[in-house]
């Protein structure tokens, strides 16, 4: 089974965020040593994964940002003046 790039950024987010509230409840130190160099392990997987995905989009510069998509024509009245 093939993990999708996304999946690998939930499941190092949720490792971090572990290791963050182990840290702050005072585990061992040899625990969160070892947990943090598996983390930065993770961390270099999670990039590969996400740099290295088959994502393709047919959005470009000109749709400007996902969340407030500015319509054609307001974008061409903004151009002009």
């Amino acid at each position: 089974m093939k993990i999708s790039a996304m999946t690998w950024v939930g499941i190092t987010t949720f490792f971090l965020l572990m290791l963050t509230i182990g840290a702050a409840m005072g585990f061992a130190f040899s625990w969160i040593f070892y947990a943090t160099v598996l983390g930065q392990g993770l961390v270099v997987i999670m990039v590969y994964k996400v740099l290295t995905d088959a994502y393709t989009t047919s959005k470009t510069f000109e749709d400007f940002y996902e969340d407030r998509p500015i319509p054609r024509e307001e974008q061409m009245r903004n151009i002009q003046g």
